[in-house]
């Protein structure tokens, strides 16, 4: 085992307060990784007067010094991931350099955002209260090896032939089995092209960076985003996220041999939380229960949801 290292993982349903240990954590360590997730999740960080809510880029970015990964096993919103590093900068947090996106991470497109509100819709009472951040379509385009990674996406033609073949199949989803409206292929060819340009300077091997820099003495922590009864393996299926949740999920979501993780910190609180759908067995009502919402400050980090 990897002493230097350690991995932070959520044991509930998220928001235990992980982006408030990683951020303490982080001041210890070289590289802080996160390996699973989109912008779905959230990691909310204090500092001073200032709040930070943090969806893609790890929480180390408030750390000076600090490289931050966005490992293989995240699926990327573009889009949200420029407007989150222009939050930064405008806070006066420097992100040049800092800032390595997985080549082999893939795309959240916005036929993925278009598909998952199409498909909760269609769900009605059943709905699975995603946050419609498209990102279980990511992943599921993903497993059929319909999906577009970063290193393709920044390739302006890879890119233009992949999508060529892609968005008439899913606009046929979408009018056919959702009676939803297609998207237009001009505006999401022009919307890739755009955002793949802008987020290229960010990309590269994640997977030679972190297992070199490992073998080089540099210490690594591992983000986990969510919690670990979101897992799509070992959680309250099918009421969890498309991701793996717990700490074996962090290996193969940045390509790291399991030992490198080296210690394994688990995060929970007092009380048990969740956002989105599916039962809770000891679901609080009441006056009780708003008092401990608005004390402990109880809304998703992502959707603002109780």
């Amino acid at each position: 085992m990897n002493e230097q290292n350690c991995c932070v993982v959520g044991m509930q349903w998220g928001d235990e307060g992980k982006g408030k240990i990683i951020d303490l954590l982080s001041k210890d360590f070289d590289i802080v990784v996160r390996a699973q997730g989109g912008s779905n999740a959230g990691h909310t960080v204090v500092i001073g007067e200032e709040k930070f809510v943090l969806h893609l880029i790890p929480s180390g970015i408030l750390r000076e010094g600090v490289t931050c990964i966005v490992g293989n096993g995240v699926v990327v919103d573009p889009e949200g991931l420029l407007q989150e590093v222009e939050e930064l900068r405008r806070r006066g947090i420097e992100c040049d350099g800092r800032i390595l996106i997985s080549d082999r991470a893939h795309v959240v497109m916005p036929y993925h955002k278009a598909l998952d509100g199409a498909s909760e819709e269609a769900l009605g009472e059943h709905k699975l209260g995603t946050t419609l951040r498209g990102i279980g379509p990511a992943y599921a385009d993903k497993a059929a090896r319909e999906g577009i990674r970063i290193g393709d996406f920044t390739d302006p033609r890879t890119c233009r032939t992949i999508l060529e073949r892609r968005i008439p199949l899913v606009n046929k989803i979408l009018q056919n089995v959702y009676g939803a409206e297609p998207l237009d292929p001009v505006e999401v060819m022009q919307w890739a092209l755009s955002n793949g340009e802008a987020i290229r300077p960010m990309v590269g091997d994640t997977v030679e960076f972190l297992n070199q820099a490992s073998r080089s003495g540099k210490s690594i922590l591992f983000e986990g985003a969510q919690g670990s009864l979101l897992d799509v393996d070992f959680g309250t299926y099918p009421f969890n996220t498309s991701s793996n949740t717990s700490a074996g999920g962090m290996a193969t979501g940045c390509g790291v041999p399991p030992r490198e993780l080296g210690r394994v910190v688990g995060v929970l609180k007092a009380y048990t939380t969740r956002v989105g759908g599916g039962p809770f067995p000891t679901e609080l009502d009441g006056e009780t229960s708003t008092r401990l919402r608005q004390r402990g400050a109880e809304f998703g980090a992502t959707t603002g949801r109780p």
